[in-house]
């Protein structure tokens, strides 16, 4: 199942999720990520944490939405509402898509605090892509897709 996360900036929220969705390739998930208006980089904290976990990042880079032309993902899931209220290009008309809203770890201040956010949103986006491996909802495409990836917005840990 192909997955497109979209931020706004692709530097954080959305790098995390494709590369948790990476981290499960075995089990039919193929991550992608990308951005409206990407950034240069991905923000070091990002890399940091996810290494931390030892989750790879070696392929990840910020990059537009414009690069993904000819994807044709099963489900676009944006993760900031700023993304969430744009309007996607016309070649994603055909897909699927749900808003899993997920607060901005990086604009956190207080170090402490903030790498608890980096981890709370690893653990979040961790725990809703496991439960979307879960069989037989690997197989699950249209309605029924969007119907799970909905109901998994609003699961928390």
């Amino acid at each position: 199942m192909k997955l497109l996360f979209i931020c706004t900036h692709n530097r954080c929220r959305s790098i995390i999720a494709e590369a948790i969705a990476n981290e499960r390739k075995n089990f039919g998930l193929d991550g992608f990520s990308a951005g409206s208006s990407p950034q240069e980089q991905v923000h070091p904290l990002s890399i940091k944490y996810l290494q931390e976990r030892g989750i790879g990042t070696s392929a990840l880079k910020s990059q537009s939405w414009h690069d993904f032309e000819t994807l044709k993902p099963d489900a676009i899931i944006t993760l900031c509402n700023r993304a969430a209220s744009e309007l996607c290009p016309v070649w994603f008309d055909d897909s699927l898509v749900v808003h899993w809203e997920l607060s901005d770890p990086s604009v956190v201040e207080n170090s402490s605090e903030q790498r608890k956010q980096f981890h709370y949103t690893i653990d979040l986006l961790s725990e809703r892509l496991d439960r979307l491996i879960e069989k037989p909802n690997i197989q699950l495409r249209g309605e029924k897709l969007r119907g799970l990836l909905t109901n998994l917005a609003h699961s928390g840990i």
